[in-house]
């Protein structure tokens, strides 16, 4: 979405006014049929609620104006994204080619964050994904291509180039996340990151002689059924002017593809698993958030990509392998892959980069989304302060968390009587023994948190910020992470 500032209400045919709740009554339209657009506004019961969309048709000047109102509710930061959000869904595809927002009157005036909430979730809104559907009607095409700015508060303009930089991770994220496994996979997702660098991101990447000389044997193991070689890349951003400063490492699982492997999924639904690399692409889109508004930390996102397929050579249920800590792992199911994908990962990004703060995502296990829906993503941790801190920044960036218990009572339902782990427990608590199976390779002292995002990556119905199918969850949730906990 382009986004332009200091425009004029004479050059658009469809202008929006934010409203707060209380603000409708008093309400002082700069507009020849004010009092039309109020009185109609109470006659089709708009309360102005964050999100609530009413528009009528009026003369201005001579001219037929499209004039909407936008509820904003009580204006808090979810309410101002809302509201952005559902004005851009209301035109997106109405024909609409460009409008303007108003931002004159009222509280959104002299707020800027406000007013930037508001145009984030305008823009978090107009993604979306049409390139492979050759025959959607014209009318159902995205039409919306561009919103003008008309006043606003001081430093509105300046103060925007962040949130837009936010915005182009979450897109990142989506796109990845979006794409088949017949476009992304673990070579092709490399390149899509390859961009990255021109934002001034270091790029590291481990093909598949470099992990097995590392003795990467439980990632390997998930992709030795897979034509595609696996791959593993590490995406340094350093913007604080210290090549020495220890870095915040972030994680994602990259199963560009899940069959299940030999303990293969049922048909019905598996071509949902083309997002199994939503860990992934969470950490690439936020990596580019980052780096595009040159955030003053030092932060490594790593990404452990693999295709699990079923072919003659692939694993079997039953088979021991080593992975790269040197501990073995009985692997039961080999649905269960991406702990070990990720364990290796993990492994890898300590011996590498000496990190204080871990952080991994994954979509990890079915059994969080049977506990949380798709409300939250779940948070395991090592350490109380690091979960108060997640929790407290995917509270306010609204990508939610719950945190979940780990005890040396869950652990042991994971214990092999033939190697030193397996990689499943019983069906109780599955999510719970995934995280205890990661945590065996988080060395003493890292502070590390797992985020199981199974129920968020994707949804089945539109959204406050975004339309049906991939939400973009967890990149507006480790910046804002990032933001409040090291950057000065």
């Amino acid at each position: 979405m382009k986004i332009v500032f200091d425009a004029s209400a004479d050059s658009y045919a469809v202008v929006a006014f934010p409203v707060a709740k209380d603000e409708l009554a008093s309400l002082n339209l700069p507009l020849d049929a004010g009092q039309v657009v109020r009185d109609g506004a109470r006659a089709a019961r708009f309360e102005a609620g964050a999100g609530e969309v009413f528009d009528v048709f009026v003369s201005q000047g001579g001219k037929t104006l499209r004039v909407a109102l936008v509820g904003t509710g009580a204006g808090a930061r979810a309410d101002m994204e809302r509201a952005g959000g559902q004005l851009v869904a209301k035109y997106q595809r109405s024909g609409v080619e460009s409008l303007a927002v108003d931002m004159t009157h009222g509280a959104i005036a002299t707020n800027r964050d406000a007013a930037a909430q508001f145009l984030f979730g305008a823009d978090l809104r107009s993604w979306s994904h049409d390139q492979y559907r050759t025959k959607l009607p014209a009318k159902s095409k995205v039409t919306l291509g561009e919103i003008a700015v008309i006043g606003g508060p001081k430093g509105l303009q300046a103060g925007w180039t962040d949130h837009a930089a936010i915005a182009a991770g979450v897109a990142l994220t989506r796109e990845l996340v979006t794409e088949p496994a017949n476009i992304i996979y673990p070579e092709s997702f490399v390149e899509r990151c390859k961009p990255l660098e021109a934002l001034g991101v270091e790029i590291t990447v481990l093909g598949q002689d470099e992990m097995e000389k590392l003795g990467m044997g439980a990632l390997l193991g998930v992709s030795q059924g897979s034509v595609r070689p696996p791959r593993m890349i590490a995406m340094r951003w350093n913007g604080t002017g210290d090549a020495q400063s220890k870095p915040v490492v972030l994680v994602g699982k990259g199963v560009t593809f899940d069959t299940g492997g030999i303990s293969i999924k049922p048909a019905a639904g598996m071509e949902d698993m083309k997002w199994d690399m939503g860990g992934a692409g969470a950490v690439a889109g936020t990596m580019k958030a980052l780096a595009g508004r040159k955030a003053k930390a030092h932060v490594i996102g790593i990404c452990g990509l693999v295709e699990n397929m079923p072919d003659g050579n692939a694993q079997r249920p039953g088979d021991v392998v080593t992975s790269m800590s040197g501990q073995t792992i009985e692997v039961i199911n080999t649905d269960a892959e991406g702990r070990l994908v990720l364990c290796d990962a993990l492994h890898w990004a300590q011996e590498q980069y000496d990190p204080e703060y871990i952080v991994d995502l994954a979509t990890l296990t079915g059994a969080i989304i049977i506990s949380l829906g798709d409300q939250h993503g779940g948070l395991f941790s090592n350490d109380d302060g690091l979960a108060d801190r997640l929790t407290a920044a995917g509270k306010a960036a609204g990508d939610p968390l719950w945190r979940f218990p780990l005890s040396k009572a869950y652990d042991k339902l994971i214990d092999s009587p033939i190697a030193d782990i397996k990689n499943v427990g019983p069906r109780g608590g599955g999510s719970i023994t995934a995280a205890q199976f990661l945590q065996r390779f988080i060395k003493p002292g890292v502070k590390w948190a797992h985020l199981d995002i199974a129920g968020m990556v994707w949804a089945d119905k539109p959204g406050p910020v975004w339309d049906k199918g991939a939400t973009g969850y967890g990149v507006r949730l480790l910046n804002q992470w990032i933001a409040d906990n090291f950057e000065g």
